[in-house]
């Protein structure tokens, strides 16, 4: 099992394992447009629709025409992963380690 690294991926942690306090708790520290959107999904778990539909707002998200409970959490899943891949392809490759430590004269200062 992959170990969830991303704070989002916590959050369907908790959720798919019904510890929707904690997914609560997690995803109030998430200030982004996907976070927004998972925080309305939980609030639609809740069923508290008034909620749901102010952060759909935050999150530029159509509330009334969603899909169901299912639908959002697959629909906002692959919309996670996908912000992922788009990342991991972002960040510049690690630079390799050296073989060998640098020489110290090469790095004193000369007259």
């Amino acid at each position: 099992m992959v170990t969830a690294t991303h704070p989002l991926q916590q959050v369907l942690q908790h959720l798919h394992a019904g510890r929707w306090n904690a997914a609560h708790d997690l995803v109030q520290h998430d200030g982004t447009m996907l976070g927004a959107w998972l925080h309305g999904i939980l609030h639609l778990q809740e069923g508290d629709l008034e909620d749901a539909e102010n952060w759909y707002d935050r999150a530029a998200r159509h509330f009334r025409s969603r899909g169901t409970l299912a639908e959002e959490i697959a629909a906002f899943e692959a919309a996670l992963a996908a912000h992922l891949t788009q990342l991991a392809q972002a960040a510049p490759a690690a630079a390799p380690a050296a073989a060998t430590p640098p020489d110290p004269e090469d790095s004193e200062e000369r007259p």
